[in-house]
């Protein structure tokens, strides 16, 4: 793999450092800033909000510079808003510094999975870009952990001070080792989103919103539900996060060269596994050993979806692969409120802790479902369909060839 993946991966381990390490810092948060944890929570929501906006936004406004000059820049400004954050006054300065730490954040990976797949042979694009995606799965064994562990003992502010340095240093790779990489002549904004009107972009899109809200609806809330529901203490909610991780950065792994061999098939075996795992959380939860076994699976299938729906969505709209990209991390942070926001509703309803895994699992179906809707409508004549590699070709041309 080339050495500019390694880049990549380094501005995927700052950037997913930064998104997660919020949810083990708010009591910290709120006690130096004299409000309470839940509006505390309002600082996920600033920087997911930003994530949204700022996919679509960033990526049309950039559309005509080249890579590598975007992704130094994308960098840039996330490395300007860890700094705002770290050095904010008050909350309303702290909230602004996390959308502003969020808006590069979907522009960077859309430009990114772009770029990764030019640096690789065909065949291989979707094992290059789970190499990127890596840098985030390992944020969540190491980063994240490490950052909170940081936050409690030293304050939060030193917290996004480190990643504002990994952001430096994530800059300092990417001018490096990434090659130049030109936009297609032909690239503007009105022709990008017109294409990411494809009517496959947009249920691939949908998937992961309905998808990862499975996922979310449960990690939202994982902190809560191990020392509630799993009986472990508030020492080993850390070491869960952790194996959270772990199983994100195998699902990870397995999710590139499975992608590259069959996109669709490992599409709905990640998400028809996601739903199974969750329904069977909540009757293992009260046992130890096989609670952390859950844990490690739900990461490890959550995070196989990433992979194939990223490869889907960059095929599916050829003329706006960017875009395309960028706008499906916008639907994984909807994703992410969404299901927080039903996880929290199900508990606040006295269903019990573990009853944000039953949501995600009905989630997780339904996301199976419209996926299995898309490949349907794909094999229809007149339509793109997804082969090895990622690659599209037409149905017609597939019917007059056989």
């Amino acid at each position: 793999m080339p050495l500019a993946l390694l880049a990549l991966a380094v501005s995927a381990f700052g950037i997913g450092t930064t998104e997660f390490v919020m949810m083990g810092l708010l009591p910290n948060v709120a006690d130096d800033l004299g409000t309470s944890v839940p509006t505390a929570g309002y600082l996920v929501s600033a920087y997911a909000i930003g994530v949204v906006l700022g996919a679509p936004l960033l990526t049309g406004l950039g559309s005509r510079i080249p890579r590598k000059r975007m992704l130094l820049l994308l960098m840039g400004l996330f490395t300007v808003g860890n700094l705002a954050s770290a050095f904010a006054p008050g909350f309303g300065w702290l909230m602004a510094g996390r959308f502003l730490a969020g808006l590069p954040h979907g522009a960077f990976f859309g430009v990114g999975a772009v770029v990764a797949a030019r640096l690789v042979p065909h065949g291989r694009q979707a094992r290059a870009v789970a190499t990127m995606f890596l840098g985030l799965t390992v944020a969540n064994v190491v980063g994240v952990p490490a950052a909170t562990l940081l936050g409690q003992h030293l304050g939060w502010r030193a917290t996004f001070m480190v990643v504002a340095v990994i952001g430096l240093a994530a800059m300092a790779a990417l001018a490096r080792l990434v090659p130049q990489i030109l936009v297609e002549a032909r690239q503007d904004v009105r022709h990008e989103i017109r294409a990411l009107g494809n009517r496959q972009v947009l249920l691939g899109l949908l998937t992961a919103v309905l998808g990862f809200a499975g996922v979310f609806a449960v990690y939202s809330y994982l902190s809560s539900m191990t020392t509630e529901a799993m009986g472990f203490g508030e020492s080993s909610v850390t070491l869960v996060l952790a194996l959270f991780g772990i199983g994100m950065t195998l699902g990870a792994l397995a999710a590139g060269p499975l992608t590259d061999r069959a996109l669709r098939p490992t599409l709905y075996g990640s998400l028809g596994a996601l739903a199974v795992v969750l329904t069977v959380f909540p009757f293992v939860a009260d046992v130890r050993w096989a609670a952390l076994v859950a844990v490690v699976l739900l990461g490890g299938v959550g995070f196989m979806t990433t992979t194939p729906l990223q490869m889907l969505v960059m095929s599916k709209a050829q003329d706006a692969p960017t875009l395309a990209s960028a706008s499906n991390h916008s639907a994984f942070n909807l994703a992410n409120a969404g299901g927080a926001w039903l996880g929290g509703v199900a508990i606040a309803a006295g269903w019990g802790w573990t009853s944000p895994a039953l949501v995600g699992a009905v989630l997780a179906a339904a996301g199976l479902a419209v996926a299995v809707t898309a490949g349907l409508l794909d094999r229809t004549p007149g339509t793109s369909r997804i082969v090895a590699g990622g690659a599209v070709v037409r149905e017609e041309q597939r019917t007059a060839v056989h």
